[in-house]
């Protein structure tokens, strides 16, 4: 005759998983048939309409629900307050979409250029962004919060994660400008690092190592200037800045 403890045990299996099923049902979150605190998009709309809107935002900026309304990051939806207006975002965000509306309105003013007009949404600017800045501004925000070296270490964040995507411009031009600016700020040695690593990058690019030389000789460096105007040259002869910047430095004296 088989023990109480073998017929009770299936038996306690058997509640566990149902108590389990019953708390996954009641943790589970659905789209709500009326959504609440609606101020930008319509009062009528379900949330079978709504769902593919919230889904563009968070596709669009990159983000996930917090980043809008209030919860925590892997926590269940249920738990979230998305009515609540607590979280500055969210009303960012309201005014964004007003703002995409007027942008709308201007856009049917003009003939489209071809056969057919260009969708303006979030993803025009933001292109799976939370801000649509530029790569300078980025690398700019970073310098002014804490110099080159954090500067540098956010460029290769952001290309690690964004490069090939189309968010930011990852050609030469973008640390060229960036390192002219901080030649334009007088430091001399972070446009160097800047643009050393922009000639990693590019290194058939005589563009690149002429700036190089520019900050090299803005730093009173000028052998080096010299060294990388020549090596301007080398991958591209027909750059005439690089040649007379050359020449003017050779009839220099020390």
């Amino acid at each position: 005759m088989p023990s109480r403890s073998r017929i009770f045990l299936p038996s306690l299996v058997a509640l566990g998983i149902l108590a389990a099923a019953a708390l996954a049902r009641a943790q589970e979150w659905t789209w709500p048939e009326k959504p609440v605190n609606l101020k930008v998009l319509p009062k009528e709309f379900t949330g079978k309409r709504l769902s593919p809107i919230m889904r563009g935002f968070t596709r669009s900026l990159g983000v996930r629900c917090t980043y809008c309304h209030v919860g925590e990051e892997g926590k269940p939806l249920s738990t979230y307050d998305f009515a609540s207006d607590q979280n500055p975002n969210k009303d960012r965000a309201r005014e964004m979409y007003r703002m995409l509306g007027d942008i709308s309105d201007h856009l049917n003013k003009i003939p489209p250029s071809a056969d057919k007009r260009v969708n303006m949404w979030c993803h025009t600017c933001h292109q799976g962004r939370p801000r649509p800045t530029t790569l300078e501004e980025e690398l700019g925000e970073a310098y002014r919060r804490s110099g080159v070296t954090l500067a540098l270490a956010r460029y290769r964040e952001l290309r690690e994660r964004y490069y090939g995507r189309g968010a930011y411009d990852f050609g030469e031009g973008s640390l060229n400008a960036f390192g002219h600016e901080l030649l334009e700020k007088g430091d001399a040695d972070g446009a160097i690092a800047v643009l050393r690593l922009n000639t990693s990058q590019f290194p058939q690019s005589g563009s690149v190592w002429a700036s190089l030389a520019k900050g090299y000789l803005a730093a009173g460096q000028k052998t080096l200037a010299q060294i990388y105007y020549r090596k301007s040259l080398e991958v591209d002869p027909q750059n005439s800045d690089a040649l007379a910047n050359l020449r003017k430095l050779e009839k220099t004296p020390d």
